[in-house]
C-alpha cells in the first residue's frame, strides 16, 4: 500500500542519514557576460542501497512530513561548508555556494542560531553561503519567518528566490523580502526561443528584480539560443547543461581556481 512504501521510505531515509547514503552534487552558476563560474548550487543526491538513485521530489516531501527535513537540512549546510573548507585548505579560491531551504526549517526557533554555528565552527566566511527559498514556500510563512529571514540577512547570509514565476506571491511581498537575488524557474527558458509569452515573462522578470535590487540567475539554460536571449534580457548568471550538468565534489574541483592564478 501507499501507506506502507511511504512508511519504508520514511524508515530509509533514516538510515540514510547516518550511514553516509546522502551526498551533494554542484551546479555551477556561471556569469552571462565572462563565462566565469560565481558560484554553485549544492543538490542533494540519495543513493539507496537497494533502489538505487531516488530522486529529490520522492524524499524531500517525506522528509518534510515526518520532520527528518530539518536534520537533513542541517546535514546539507555542514557538509557544503565543509566542502568548501577543504577547497580553501588545498589553496583553491572558493565561490559562494547555495543551499536549497525547506519551509518547514523554518519553524525551528533556533535555526539561525545554529546555522550561524556551523558556519563558525568549520571557519568559513558567512558570505560564501547562501540560502535559496522558493517562491511557493514563501507563500506558506508567516510573519515570524520574515523575521528569521531579516535574521538570517543579517548574520551575513544571501538568501536568493529560487523558481520565480511559479508561485503567485504578490509584489508587496516580494518587497519586504531581503532577498540579493532571484532565479527565474527553467519553465520559462526552456521555449525562449519560440514562446512569446516566455519572453515577456522573463524580461518583465529581470526588469522586476533589478528594480529592487536583485540579481537574476536564469535556470535550466541548455542552448547558446537560450544564452544570447538572457544576455540582452540583462540577467546576470545563469545554469543549465549548456555549461554543465551537477556533478561531484570531485568534478566540481575543475570549476575553482588556484589561489593566485588569473583568469
Amino acid at each position: 500500500s501507499k501507506a506502507l512504501q511511504r512508511l519504508q521510505l520514511e524508515n530509509d531515509l533514516r538510515k540514510a542519514i547516518t550511514q553516509q547514503q546522502l551526498m551533494l552534487y554542484y551546479q555551477p552558476k556561471v556569469n552571462v557576460l565572462s563565462g566565469a563560474v560565481v558560484g554553485m548550487e549544492a543538490l542533494l543526491r540519495w543513493q539507496h542501497p537497494q533502489q538505487g538513485f531516488i530522486s529529490p521530489a520522492q524524499f524531500i516531501p517525506v522528509a518534510e512530513e515526518s520532520g527528518l527535513i530539518n536534520e537533513i537540512g542541517d546535514w546539507v549546510l555542514r557538509q557544503a561548508v565543509l566542502q568548501q573548507r577543504l577547497w580553501l585548505s588545498l589553496g583553491y579560491q572558493i565561490v559562494p555556494v547555495a543551499v536549497n531551504m525547506s519551509a518547514r526549517q523554518f519553524n525551528q526557533k533556533d535555526l539561525v542560531e545554529k546555522f550561524v554555528g556551523i558556519v563558525r565552527e568549520i571557519g568559513v566566511p558567512m558570505n560564501f553561503i547562501q540560502l535559496e527559498l522558493t517562491e511557493s514556500m514563501l507563500m506558506d510563512i508567516g510573519v515570524n519567518s520574515l523575521e528569521m529571514m531579516n535574521r538570517l540577512n543579517e548574520a551575513g547570509f544571501d538568501l536568493s528566490l529560487d523558481d520565480f514565476g511559479t508561485g503567485y506571491s504578490s509584489l508587496s511581498r516580494l518587497k519586504m523580502l531581503p532577498m540579493k537575488s532571484l532565479k527565474i524557474d527553467q519553465s520559462f527558458v526552456r521555449d525562449i526561443a519560440t514562446d512569446e509569452n516566455d519572453k515577456i515573462i522573463v524580461n518583465a522578470t529581470a526588469v522586476l528584480a533589478h528594480a529592487m535590487e536583485m540579481k537574476v540567475i536564469a535556470e535550466g539554460v541548455e542552448t547558446q539560443v537560450q544564452l544570447d536571449f538572457i544576455r540582452d534580457s540583462q540577467c546576470e548568471e545563469y545554469q543549465g547543461y549548456l555549461f554543465s550538468r551537477p556533478v561531484s565534489a570531485e568534478e566540481a574541483v575543475k570549476f575553482l581556481q588556484l589561489k593566485g592564478e588569473l583568469n
